[in-house]
């Protein structure tokens, strides 16, 4: 199986990689400039000629892009092409507002396809896979990105789509998939509904390799799926707006590969807007480098991360980022004090008495926030002694006390109490809202 997908791009040297992403940019800023409407008015705004940007260092110059932008154009305000040369459309749900829908070339269908299936190479994909596809298909990206991938790096696919979770863990066992691609929240789902099936996901099918995004998790919640499953699991990131889903970890699970021939990449302060040093939090922004019918420029994704800056062992030269700790627009302030879910998570998965799912309750007592963690207990911890559930949430409480810096209300619930999700999982309710 080969190591690189196209190895003479993805091994690059770092000078090379920049002086292409230079004139990428520079032939971007000038293609938007002159086909989107859009984009013209915004740099006028912003006192910015394409002509301005001769460095990468002059992207700082351009104005930000804001998932409103979409809203507030919608439906095909910021495309740069007729519809007569699109070939798909996709959209949102729009559960938030109005969706975004997102137009795609021929080109950009081959681009997204060719970002994954360097992805999918990386981590050891190859034709004698068979890709189990449970992300949605239809307007959500993931189902048809991965499908797309999939075929191109000559793997065979299994398009189960998402739910029907008893007939995706036949069609598992009968068909041999070895690597399925889905949330990892509804892939815990699918081991603790293997079990009551009386059939291991380790044991029992030929499963490999996960590929697991959509949704914000934890490396703790790596290492228990991992440990379960018997599967190696990587992280898969993209949003609909960029395409959907293009990169992935690589073998060595240490940071995202970002393509830098495809997308410039910028970690910024989410309140500053400047440059964070390599190694520290913060908001990732990413413009398009070769998007036909919707380039974006300097697009505010809300997802937090780090930038590596260490060379990958793999031997890849482009830049990592690492998983998604959450969004700047899911942060909880409680009590003055800033909550990501994936902190209690974190937390969680490594208390073997706990489940898998948990859910976080926002309330507002008087003038007070108060925050409720509903946590599943592990289907092997249950105890009929008081004494010792007492002592379990009291553990617990202290564990996310330690990293949180906030003393939370914890309350135990028994296996199955909580809502299981095909898709996305919800783990907030913040009734302070409703």
């Amino acid at each position: 199986m080969p190591e690189y997908w196209d190895p003479e791009i993805e091994t690059m040297p770092v000078e090379e990689l920049r002086k292409l992403q230079e004139e990428k940019l520079k032939t971007l800023v000038h293609y938007v400039y002159e086909h989107s409407p859009f984009y013209r008015k915004k740099f006028d705004e912003h006192g910015v000629h394409p002509d301005d940007i001769r460095t990468l260092e002059d992207v700082r110059k351009l104005p930000f892009t804001f998932k409103q932008d979409l809203r507030d154009t919608y439906p095909t305000g910021m495309f740069c092409v007729p519809n007569s040369k699109l070939v798909r459309f996709h959209a949102s749900s729009g559960t938030t507002g109005k969706p975004t829908v997102v137009g795609y070339t021929r080109n950009d269908i081959n681009e997204w396809a060719e970002s994954l299936a360097r992805a999918f190479t990386s981590i050891g994909v190859g034709k004698e896979d068979v890709i189990q596809i449970s992300y949605g298909y239809g307007l959500f990206t993931g189902g048809l990105g991965v499908h797309y991938a999939t075929e191109k790096v000559g793997a065979t696919v299994l398009p189960t789509s998402s739910g029907n979770t008893e007939r995706q863990l036949e069609l598992m066992r009968d068909l041999g998939s070895t690597v399925i691609a889905c949330t990892p929240s509804y892939f815990s789902y699918m081991i603790e509904a293997a079990r009551k099936e009386g059939f291991s996901i380790r044991d029992d099918t030929g499963m490999k390799i996960g590929i697991f995004g959509a949704e914000p998790w934890s490396e703790e919640l790596r290492v228990r799926i991992e440990k379960e499953s018997g599967i190696k699991a990587y992280d898969i990131y993209g949003t609909s707006e960029l395409s959907g889903p293009l990169f992935t970890e690589c073998k060595d699970q240490c940071g995202i590969h970002i393509w830098a021939d495809k997308f410039l990449v910028e970690i910024l302060d989410p309140e500053t807007g400047e440059p964070v040093p390599d190694g520290e939090t913060g908001e990732l922004v990413i413009t398009t480098l070769t998007k036909e019918a919707l380039p974006l420029i300097r697009y505010k994704v809300l997802d937090l991360t780090r930038k590596l800056s260490e060379p990958c062992k793999c031997g890849r030269t482009h830049p990592r980022i690492t998983r998604i700790t959450g969004r700047v627009d899911d942060m909880l302030i409680i009590r003055g004090i800033n909550v990501f879910p994936g902190q209690v998570e974190s937390v969680l998965m490594k208390i073997p008495e706990v489940g898998n799912h948990f859910m976080i309750i926002v309330d507002r007592a008087g003038e007070l926030d108060v925050m409720k963690v509903q946590i599943e207990m592990h289907e092997s911890a249950f105890s009929d002694r008081m004494s010792d559930m007492m002592a379990l949430e009291k553990k617990i409480a202290y564990a996310l006390k330690a990293v949180l810096n906030l003393a939370v209300q914890v309350e135990l619930v028994e296996h199955g109490f909580l809502p299981r999700s095909e898709g996305k999982s919800k783990k907030v309710i913040d009734n302070r809202k409703l």
